[in-house]
């Protein structure tokens, strides 16, 4: 089998790849860096494109947080959300080389993950706020969501970051298992 996940270089692959992340993860994923992108970079602010981009992406969270309950295993809340002392053995042991790999997500990637979630909610529910006319003008409510989405590129940028650097340390291409939802047993 052709294994394009390892680097994208084509090479036969000699292990075994599983599925890891199921479509309902991968819309999600996907969908919400569209959103991101369209209302970070390209839409105007308080349009109505702007508007319902938000609205799609509080949908997407919605679901997302229900498949965290009921999903299939790697997309299961339980199955990444760990406590404190995983998450600093896990961030100590990085410098050294001996960070256990995991197939889903490691500890915190895990917390990354419902941070980014919990960031989505609130961008979007401050700018459905904006929208109301209690809130409308409301300029500390403005400059929430602002901080917010401003929050959400920090945020993104250190997930694919940490993404990169995990793809080159464990010498798996974690985007390209993103999109195919496969990753080496």
């Amino acid at each position: 089998m052709l294994n394009l996940a390892a680097g994208g270089r084509g090479v036969i692959a000699s292990r075994r790849d599983v599925r890891v992340w199921d479509p309902i993860v991968r819309l999600f994923h996907w969908g919400v860096v569209a959103c991101c992108t369209l209302n970070l970079f390209l839409l105007q602010p308080g349009k109505a494109a702007h508007r319902y981009v938000g609205y799609t992406a509080l949908g997407l969270v919605s679901l997302r947080v229900v498949w965290g309950f009921i999903g299939t295993r790697h997309a299961r809340f339980g199955d990444f959300v760990r406590g404190p002392a995983a998450v600093l053995r896990y961030v100590r042991a990085l410098p050294t080389g001996k960070a256990e790999r995991y197939v889903g997500h490691n500890p915190a990637a895990g917390w990354i993950m419902v941070l980014l979630m919990a960031l989505l909610a609130a961008v979007g529910l401050s700018g459905w706020l904006t929208t109301l006319d209690v809130f409308w003008g409301n300029r500390l409510l403005e400059e929430t969501h602002e901080f917010l989405g401003n929050a959400i590129i920090v945020m993104a940028g250190l997930h694919a970051s940490a993404a990169l650097f995990e793809s080159w340390h464990l010498k798996e291409n974690l985007i390209w298992s993103m999109i195919t939802g496969r990753k080496r047993a």
